[in-house]
């Protein structure tokens, strides 16, 4: 049986800090230090909207217990997303490309790309070099599709993703079933494994008329990987203000229970598991994380202060 561990996908987005921190909690650091105190693990999805400077990743490191373990989700472009120029570093803007109506880059050039691969890559050693990096997210548009006329593209790309992260764990979320349905499964599954990718399960609403991945839980290298986005069909799909809003939804036990099986069957087979909460809406991730951990609680090593996870006794933080 392989360890678990299970966190949030952020642990600063504004209406989280403003319901789950205590009073007192209230700085970068501060806050870093209290979620580290109930938590083992973390998901930073800033990173997908702005490369993050490296002084950032250090004092992350810095802040947080030896065997902490950050992941990262990788910026938008590396993963084919438009993202805004204004979130460019300078180093990228020289670049050719073209910029949509709505401020964000569109067809980068493949320099430019390569060069965002390597600035993130820079980014995030400091992690590294402190053993608290776990993997890169990388998390594919809907329109990174296992089509017949973009399987062959979307494959290679994935490789290429592969040879530039090198010996980074990588992290692959699909968003479009393709990649999963009927005879296509075993050999995306297949493909991963041959080329020591996590596919990373998740858990998202459901539909009769619109396309989200299923929640197949699956192991394709030593790292298995699951990220509950939450259940809300009415946000899902919308154009909301943050992520945060998309993803508004608490678990029920019950719905968490419905995953006891599988996350059991992950840890079974893979070398690490990590059960990562993106429903970061108010405090639904840590409390849905404490949760789960509470279910799994046999196979949940506990923190050095016996606290169990997300839950909010005061401690003293400076």
């Amino acid at each position: 049986m392989g360890s678990l561990r299970i966190g949030t996908c952020s642990w600063t987005d504004k209406t989280m800090v403003a319901a789950w921190y205590p009073p007192g909690v209230n700085t970068a650091e501060a806050r870093l230090r209290y979620y580290a105190a109930r938590f083992d693990t973390v998901e930073a999805d800033s990173p997908f909207y702005a490369i993050p400077d490296r002084r950032t990743t250090t004092l992350w490191a810095q802040r947080t217990p030896p065997g902490f373990v950050f992941h990262v989700k990788a910026f938008g472009m590396m993963t084919q997303h438009a993202v805004l120029e204004q979130a460019l570093p300078p180093e990228l803007r020289d670049f050719p490309h073209e910029v949509t109506e709505r401020g964000r880059v569109a067809r980068p050039d493949a320099d430019m790309v390569d060069a965002a691969f390597d600035m993130f890559i820079s980014a995030v050693e400091p992690l590294a070099e402190s053993h608290k990096l776990g993997g890169i997210l990388m998390q594919y548009p809907p329109y990174f599709t296992a089509s017949p006329d973009r399987l062959a593209r979307n494959l290679g790309y994935l490789e290429y993703c592969r040879e530039k992260l090198a010996d980074r764990r990588m992290l692959v979320e699909f968003r479009h079933p393709s990649w999963v349905e009927g005879e296509q499964l075993a050999r995306t599954l297949a493909f991963l494994e041959e080329r020591g990718m996590s596919y990373v399960s998740v858990d998202a609403p459901q539909f009769a008329e619109r396309l989200t991945m299923p929640p197949i839980a699956e192991v394709t290298s030593g790292v298995a990987y699951v990220r509950f986005h939450g259940r809300n069909r009415d946000t899902y799909f919308a154009r909301t203000e943050t992520a945060a809003d998309r993803f508004d939804y608490l678990y029920t036990p019950d719905e968490l229970c419905e995953w006891e099986g599988k996350l059991r069957d992950l840890a079974g087979a893979a070398d690490e598991t990590y059960v990562m909460f993106n429903n970061c809406r108010f405090d639904y991730a840590p409390r849905n994380a404490a949760e789960m951990a509470e279910i799994l609680a046999d196979l949940v090593d506990p923190l050095g202060d016996g606290e169990l996870p997300g839950h909010h006794e005061e401690q003293t933080l400076f």
